[in-house]
């Protein structure tokens, strides 16, 4: 009965504004060891990205500070400084101090971006010691300062004096408009606050792959070290990079559409198979990647599959005496593979806010139709290609039966064996 009484209204927390990001950040960025640390710069990195993917910036520049600090700028439109209408604040401050807000929800402004809940830049603030950013729009540098989430003054434009000494004159002052962002992790919320180089730099030009034409730039002020990507190739590029150092049995298959349906979604795939016998199949949903796949890899797969089988039994191709039947697993043997598809920010589901695993059922739909013609149209093409493809398939398969056989005489003779003693 005392247990009873002792449970009361008081015992209810409500979390307000960020509070609920530091209260429990491994909800919004996955963890707080070094991969939930770069996921913070990837928040802000993917912001930029957006205005890229909108065509409204070319340019994007992630500077390593020395004080532990990270320095994101691009060349973009800025972010909306005026009054928002509904909260009575600039647009600025309610996108970096309130979860569920920013231009992402609204098609008009993004009709493709990495954002989807509007998180991402305020978490960034939430579990960040100090932050700043700064808005070049209509000839003036806007800013706001920020510690662990809260504003320590009102948005406002700097004076001739500050300008000098801000971020923005100080990293790009070539750039007239955009935004720039400077954040520190906090260390009291991650066991590590050490930004990893590589790791960044293999982020970055995983990005710029993607974002075929954008060129992104990376410094480090620790160690003085540089390295810049642009590549016109596009997810094609990713493919050859990811095969560097391995033999490839035909050129690099790229089909590239668009699903009209109830939700528009562009679709883009690159594949090729080497003489390897791991798989490396990537996906990409508006340039943020998914490790754990998703509806969009499933359709790549599927499409795959697909094709194949109906290539191989409209040429007389398929093992006449049944004992070497093709499966889904065979085609995995040397697969190098890229799934990239865009779609509306309004209408993206990621299975979480840390985005490891797409879940729109449509995507999967989208990428089975626009892959599996470009194949068919393919594989018509290129027989000689197609056989290729084919005869590592089957040697895969021939492989697997073959360790299955093995493994089978292994189990049977250790049956014998045992009835036997």
């Amino acid at each position: 009965m005392s247990a009873m009484s002792d449970y009361t209204a008081a015992n209810i927390q409500v979390l307000e504004g960020l509070e609920p990001v530091r209260k429990r950040p491994g909800m919004y960025i996955g963890s707080t060891d070094e991969r939930g640390l770069h996921h913070l710069l990837a928040e802000i990195v993917d912001n930029s990205l957006d205005e890229a993917i909108a065509g409204f910036a070319k340019d994007v520049y992630v500077i390593i500070l020395a004080d532990g600090g990270a320095l994101v700028s691009d060349d973009g439109r800025g972010i909306p400084v005026d009054i928002h209408p509904k909260t009575g604040a600039s647009a600025l401050e309610v996108t970096m101090t309130q979860l569920h807000a920013g231009g992402k929800f609204d098609a008009r402004a993004y009709q493709a971006s990495g954002g989807l809940h509007g998180i991402g830049a305020s978490a960034v603030n939430a579990l960040s010691t100090d932050m700043r950013v700064e808005v070049r729009r209509d000839n003036q540098i806007y800013m706001q300062e920020y510690n662990i989430g809260k504003p320590k003054e009102k948005v406002r434009p700097l004076t001739q004096a500050e300008r000098q000494t801000s971020y923005s004159t100080k990293y790009v002052p070539f750039l007239t408009q955009g935004t720039t962002t400077y954040f520190k992790p906090d260390a009291s919320i991650f066991s590590t606050t050490t930004f990893n180089y590589k790791r960044i730099k293999d982020t970055l030009r995983e990005r710029a792959y993607l974002m075929a034409g954008i060129k992104i730039h990376l410094f480090d002020e620790r160690t003085k070290e540089e390295c810049h990507f642009y590549f016109e190739g596009g997810i094609k590029s990713l493919v050859r990079f990811l095969n560097l150092n391995k033999k490839p049995i035909h050129e690099i298959i790229h089909a590239k559409g668009q699903a009209e349906g109830v939700i528009p979604i562009g679709v883009e795939v690159a594949m090729q198979y080497t003489d390897n016998f791991n798989e490396n199949v990537v996906g990409f949903a508006n340039v943020i990647r998914t490790p754990d796949g998703g509806t969009h890899v499933t359709g790549f797969r599927m499409a795959l599959t697909r094709a194949i089988k109906d290539y191989m039994k409209a040429n007389d191709m398929l093992d006449k005496n049944g004992k070497v039947e093709i499966t889904s697993d065979d085609l995995k043997e040397g697969l190098t593979a890229v799934v990239f598809i865009k779609m509306p920010a309004a209408d993206i589901q990621f299975e979480s806010q840390t985005k490891t695993k797409l879940n729109n059922n449509e995507a999967q739909q989208a990428v089975y139709s626009v892959f599996k013609d470009a194949l068919d149209v393919y594989f018509e093409e290129h027989p000689s290609e197609a056989r290729k493809i084919i005869e590592k398939i089957y040697l895969a398969a021939k492989a697997r039966l073959a360790a299955r056989a093995a493994r089978d005489a292994v189990v049977r003779k250790g049956v014998l064996e045992g009835m036997t003693l």
